[in-house]
């Protein structure tokens, strides 16, 4: 295999006749890993963090940290965190750089919006592109002065004491919901925060861990935050990413003749949406080694299946929104005609997400059509590959799922951009030559 720490261009691993073989442990979650560096900041006392993810998106979250006074060792995937409480966070002397991170930007802007002091937020050309608005316009609800640049970055965040509120979301978004959570932490009273509906729930799972007091209700989509809690310290083992994990599920369900075990995967049901959706589909995978303490986790041994087509539709969508264009490779392989609906959100993802799927698969001779939310996928029809240079578009993810849909493809291969999957994974292509 390839470095890809050396070069953009990546060539792909194809023609694969005997399966993919073998037990891999993936990167620690992303998700987790951002909210446990600053959830860990803003407690008491310290906190470390094992099987921390060190891709490019979760340092920046890291250096952000650091840059706001808060003392921060990482030795390998172990990060401690010296605690400095909700109030203790310090002016940095320049810009927070977010890099290509949206996680680490809209949580951060929650968070410094009740802080005492000002702060620039700046970050990489794709970042700049994508919708700010949507955290920073709830949040001036509660009082928060956040200036954004044509609603994008840069943006400045001048401090302010905020107010509690009762705020209905208007998208379905973990991100935004878990601004004004961390707003709501420093806000003058208990707020209601309503979602749309249930999307990924590490944030209020955590910060509970913490001792902070966040109550979702029955319905799973209203969320009351208490003021000003006293957040502790602790020892979290991360689990590995299911959003890592999906692309080495997908590989071996549609690779001919594999067997894949992945230890350790995080399990949360609003992270499971590809899990649920290819044992629907027909695919062959099984649990063991169930933890349902905290955060779920399990081991997953993978089989290859022939796959069945599928629907999709918007309630679905975001406990799989980051596996989407997985949920497209399985529907391009499946024996009919599968649909994804009420996806939009992928259009201001990264890249275009809908439009580059369609652009890269096509290359591949699938038989893939776009709509304005989504796809329609025939996957009765054989795949001609076209155009031999595939395109990451500059996502991270983008890339792995055209790694994997090389494995299907006779022809050589080649990924333009390839070091963008730096940004959530950058053992991938080592992972993956594991397994072959």
């Amino acid at each position: 295999m390839v470095n890809i720490k050396s070069q953009t261009n990546q060539a792909l691993q194809g023609n694969l006749q005997g399966g993919l073989h073998g037990e891999l442990a993936v990167p620690g979650d992303k998700s987790i890993s951002h909210r446990g560096i600053m959830f860990g900041a803003i407690s008491q006392g310290t906190t470390i963090l094992r099987h921390f993810l060190t891709a490019e998106d979760c340092l920046s979250t890291l250096k952000a940290f650091q840059q706001l006074g808060v003392p921060i060792e990482r030795d390998g995937e172990t990060v401690t965190i010296k605690g400095v409480g909700l109030h203790g966070l310090k002016q940095p002397a320049d810009a927070l750089d977010m890099g290509n991170s949206g996680t680490t930007t809209r949580l951060i802007m929650g968070l410094l919006a009740g802080q005492k002091f000002q702060t620039k937020l700046v970050g990489d050309a794709s970042l700049s592109k994508r919708p700010m608005k949507r955290v920073s316009d709830p949040l001036g609800e509660m009082g928060a002065d956040i200036r954004v640049t044509d609603g994008h970055l840069p943006a400045m965040i001048n401090g302010k004491s905020l107010h509690a509120v009762d705020y209905h979301l208007k998208v379905a978004s973990a991100q935004v919901k878990s601004a004004l959570i961390l707003a709501a932490l420093q806000a003058d009273g208990t707020s209601t925060i309503v979602e749309k509906q249930p999307t990924r729930n590490h944030t209020e799972i955590m910060l509970k861990a913490f001792g902070a007091k966040v109550e979702t209700e029955a319905d799973d989509v209203t969320i009351t935050v208490h003021p000003n809690p006293t957040m502790t310290g602790l020892t979290l083992n991360v689990p590995g990413d299911m959003s890592s994990a999906a692309f080495f599920i997908t590989a071996a369900s549609l690779v001919p003749h594999s067997k894949v075990k992945l230890t350790n995967v995080g399990m949360n049901e609003t992270r499971t949406g590809l899990y649920d959706i290819l044992k629907r589909m027909g695919g062959q995978i099984t649990l063991s080694h169930e933890n349902h303490s905290g955060e779920p986790t399990a081991d997953l041994t993978v089989e290859s299946a022939d796959l069945k087509p599928v629907e999709i539709g918007a309630d679905e969508i975001p406990a799989v929104i980051d596996e989407l264009p997985l949920v497209a490779l399985l529907a391009a392989k499946a024996n009919g005609v599968s649909k994804v609906t009420g996806a939009g959100e992928l259009r201001v993802k990264e890249t275009d997400r809908i439009a580059a799927i369609v652009d890269e698969f096509t290359k591949l001779g699938i038989a893939i059509k776009d709509l304005p939310d989504g796809f329609i996928i025939d996957g009765s029809q054989p795949w001609h590959v076209t155009d031999s240079h595939l395109d990451s578009h500059g996502d991270h993810r983008i890339g792995m799922v055209l790694a994997v849909a090389a494995l299907l493809v006779k022809e050589p291969l080649t990924l333009k951009g390839a070091d963008s999957i730096n940004i959530s994974y950058p053992q991938f292509f080592d992972d993956l030559a594991t397994l072959i």
